[in-house]
This record gives C-alpha cells, structure tokens and sequence, in this order.
C-alpha cells in the first residue's frame, strides 16, 4: 500500500469517526415519548435496557431524539384527556403497573 493509499484510508476514517461524534451530539435523551419495548437504553426503575419499557409514553423510559424537539414533540392526550409532552427529566406519568 502506498503512502497515498494509507493517507487516503487515515483520512476516511478520521472523517467516519467525526462525522459519528457530531450526530451524537445533535441528540438528547427525551422522556416519556417512546411507545412500549421501543425505548433506547436505561429506562428507569422497572426496565432494565433497550426496548424494556412496559407501556406507551412511559415517563422513566427515553428515546434518543434530534436536539431542541423533546419538548415540542407531538403526542397523543393521556386516556384522561391531559396533554401529554416530552421531558429532558424523567416524568412520574405513565407508569407500568
């Protein structure tokens, strides 16, 4: 492999792992958005990872979601008819029994 190739090879991947980091940053953790068993890791008391949360909207479960749209986010009202939005802080709503 040529010193160019190996430059060329350096290169990509320094951009790939860049590129990776700066996405992450563009995402936060938004609680109590995820739908039941598609939460992302570290749901909170009564869940144990990834796709571990018992009910729709359950407020210790997160979900990756694009910077500054957590708490604008769109739901559907609680069965009482309460409004129901996302938190950067885990909620005490919508808990499994």
């Amino acid at each position: 492999m040529s010193y160019q190739s190996k430059s060329l090879v350096i290169a990509g991947a320094l951009v790939a792992a860049l590129s990776g980091a700066a996405s992450a940053q563009d995402n936060e953790k938004c609680f109590g958005v995820s739908l039941a068993g598609q939460n992302d890791c570290a749901a909170g008391e009564g869940t144990t990872c990834a796709g571990t949360s018992k009910v729709d909207y359950q407020g210790n479960a997160w979900k990756l979601v694009p910077a500054g749209t957590c708490e604008t986010m769109e739901l559907p009202a609680a069965e009482d008819g309460m409004a129901r939005k996302g938190s950067l802080e885990a909620l005490e709503r919508d808990m499994a029994a």
